[in-house]
């Protein structure tokens, strides 16, 4: 496993160790050990651990995000994509981050097997490239309803440059749709 820096600090990218020949190929999706080693050569923090594990399948052009949880239950989750493609995305929403508003995005796909670390502190999204999108992610709480939180997809002062398949508007949940921008960040 190596993990490498994004632009946007403590947001990291896995890149997983895959063994392949004729057959097909093995990669270890997740490794405890090894993710605390790799954390620890880069020097960055170490969090909880895992405790819960979710698997979204969306058709090309459904966007899911930006969500997050507020502390106490706030999450850090480490995203792939088992089937599919999607534009994936970190939004820095800690208030006193000199990189507060600041995004990053990257495609994960199953052909390119990247993860996406995203530290509590975060809001997450994704939009999905094609049909049948399997994503699958572990997080460092469990879903607390009372503790959740959304941002505007299209928040202007985000201003992310999403990948919207055939140039159409995304297909969003109602929640999705009525989230209020950066502005409401606590």
């Amino acid at each position: 496993m190596k993990l490498q820096h994004t632009p946007l600090p403590g947001v990291l990218l896995v890149e997983p160790t895959v063994f392949a020949d004729e057959r097909g190929w093995f990669m270890e999706s997740f490794s405890e050990p090894r993710w605390r080693q790799a954390l620890q050569a880069l020097g960055e923090p170490l969090p909880r651990p895992f405790v819960q594990d979710n698997h979204s399948c969306s058709r090309a052009g459904v966007l899911r995000g930006l969500h997050f949880q507020r502390a106490p239950r706030a999450q850090g989750k480490l995203v792939r994509v088992a089937r599919g493609r999607t534009f994936d995305v970190a939004v820095d929403i800690r208030r006193a981050s000199p990189h507060f508003g600041r995004w990053f995005g990257t495609e994960l796909s199953a052909h390119n097997r990247r993860q996406l670390w995203i530290p509590e502190g975060f809001a997450h999204g994704f939009v999905a490239l094609e049909d049948d999108t399997d994503v699958l992610y572990k997080t460092t709480d469990t879903y607390a309803r009372d503790c959740e939180g959304a941002l505007r997809w299209d928040d202007p002062t985000i201003g992310i440059v999403w990948p919207l398949p055939h140039g159409r508007p995304p297909l969003l949940a109602e929640r999705d749709a009525l989230a209020p921008g950066l502005e409401a960040v606590p």
